[in-house]
């Protein structure tokens, strides 16, 4: 058995891989089974949101486990590096996870990261496996999914029309327009519960750098905000992917403490549905990881309809922790 880095990937070794994620799918059928176009994209750099790299463990000429590393911000950057490692089902317990991650350490190092993280769905034999390893849980996700045939029309503008007094609704595609960047970037800035552990600051050039990878893999990023002069007191954002747009990705979603408590959230996030029902009708479903510690918006998200989908968990482990 051997490692091979995947650098620029032949249709057979896409193929492959494929063939990978698909056995693992099939042991753990948690959400949908993985696109072939979804996994060429990836491997082809189509849908690239940062710099990754890729490793593959084969024997006798086929892939048995695979390995992605994801580096967001430039090399040395002060944000950890992202791993997801997946083994075929009939080849675990044999090493090749840890091969794997050995060879990502590698490249997180040679990267200059601190750190990295990895979720991965509660119940699977992948949580022992980080745990061993020297990964601690530093977050739980819940899950959700919305079906927007499940909403009425009505509802929404009801939501809409009973907004706070004091404050205006904005809404942007894109990168942020230069005048609310900054206040943009002080409202991400509110959720505790990704900053508790990321540890790094949101700023104008962050927020921009975000919009603009999700642009350059050809998504498309809508942000509604509500604001009160030159602040954002609260935001939401969702992303509609090139390859299959019936299903939108809800990206963030926050409310300012001090303006907390005036149903911000649950009024951008209806202001967001009214705008997607009339700017992109193909959107038929949003999906969203919930905090489970975040009951505010849990209960925001199962007020509008969501429901729980599954549970996945956020590990996180210091570069040096891990095998050399």
């Amino acid at each position: 058995m051997d490692v091979i880095a995947v650098d620029d990937p032949t249709d057979e070794q896409i193929r492959q891989w494929h063939a990978v994620l698909l056995a693992v799918h099939a042991d753990d059928p948690d959400g949908d089974a993985p696109e072939p176009d979804h996994t060429a994209a990836r491997l082809l750099g189509a849908e690239q949101s940062s710099r990754q790299r890729f490793w593959a463990a084969v024997e006798d000429g086929e892939m048995i486990a695979v390995a992605v590393l994801r580096l967001p911000g430039e090399p040395g950057a002060d944000r950890p590096g992202e791993i997801d490692i997946r083994v075929r089902p009939d080849r675990r317990r044999e090493g090749l996870g840890t091969r794997l991650l050995t060879e990502a350490a590698g490249g997180l190092r040679a990267d200059r990261r601190s750190s990295v993280l990895a979720q991965v769905s509660a119940g699977t034999p992948a949580i022992p496996f980080l745990e061993s390893h020297g990964f601690r849980c530093v977050l739980t996700l819940s899950g959700l999914m919305l079906h927007l045939d499940d909403v009425p029309a009505e509802r929404v503008a009801e939501l809409v029309a009973a907004g706070p007094a004091g404050y205006e609704l904005v809404r942007w595609q894109g990168v942020v327009p230069d005048e609310y960047a900054a206040a943009l970037a002080r409202a991400k800035d509110a959720m505790a519960d990704m900053s508790a552990y990321e540890g790094v600051p949101w700023d104008a050039d962050r927020v921009r750098e975000m919009a603009e990878m999700v642009n350059k893999r050809g998504d498309a990023l809508y942000t509604v905000a509500a604001v009160q002069g030159p602040a954002v007191a609260g935001f939401t954002e969702i992303v509609v992917p090139a390859l299959g747009p019936e299903r939108a990705a809800q990206y963030d979603t926050a409310v300012v403490p001090e303006h907390r408590g005036r149903r911000l959230g649950i009024w951008v996030k209806a202001a967001m549905l009214e705008w997607l029902r009339h700017e992109r009708p193909e959107v038929r479903e949003i999906e969203t990881d919930n905090s489970g510690d975040n009951v505010h918006m849990l209960a925001v998200n199962e007020e509008l309809g969501f429901r729980h989908q599954r549970e996945s968990r956020e590990y996180q482990a210091s570069a040096g922790d891990l095998p050399a």
